[in-house]
């Protein structure tokens, strides 16, 4: 098992980039089309993360410590395109840590993407979360980060 770390100062205060995280509207504004977030321990980790595709990635919230720590379980919902890929990450069996340090007037948003089970699963989430991660720095800081970048795939 193979796992991605990702670092990123946002201009924004801690309690403000965790409600990114566990509010589904504001989730949506920087990763996904659509969200459904139970943002307690136990609680349903579901984001549509494309348009026409319709690619789900699922879990479940494991530990929510506001304003500084959030962790859920990751996979993707069984699609055809993805389980016959390098990129195939069942429901549940990866695990994705979000920290969150206070920074001056900002924070200082650390991930840990864990259990991914081959190096093309890390290139891909690495790539994705990355690219999201502009996005959430943009909405958090007050900006509009646009339309989704992935609506028609």
């Amino acid at each position: 098992m193979t796992a991605i770390e990702l670092e990123r100062r946002i201009a924004a205060p801690p309690d403000i980039v965790f409600a990114y995280f566990t509010d589904a509207e504001r989730y949506r504004l920087w990763q996904g089309v659509d969200a459904d977030l139970d943002a307690r321990p136990g609680g349903l980790f579901r984001v549509r993360m494309t348009g026409k595709s319709r690619h789900i990635a699922t879990g479940e919230y494991v530990e929510v410590d506001p304003p500084t720590r959030v962790v859920f379980t990751w996979g993707w919902e069984p699609d055809e395109s993805l389980l016959d890929d390098q990129i195939a990450v069942p429901p549940g069996t990866s695990t994705v840590e979000v920290t969150l340090v206070p920074d001056g007037q900002g924070t200082l948003l650390r991930l840990r993407h864990s259990g991914l089970p081959t190096d093309g699963a890390c290139r891909f989430h690495d790539w994705g979360w990355d690219t999201t991660f502009g996005r959430l720095a943009v909405v958090a800081e007050g900006g509009d980060p646009g339309p989704s970048p992935f609506p028609d795939l």
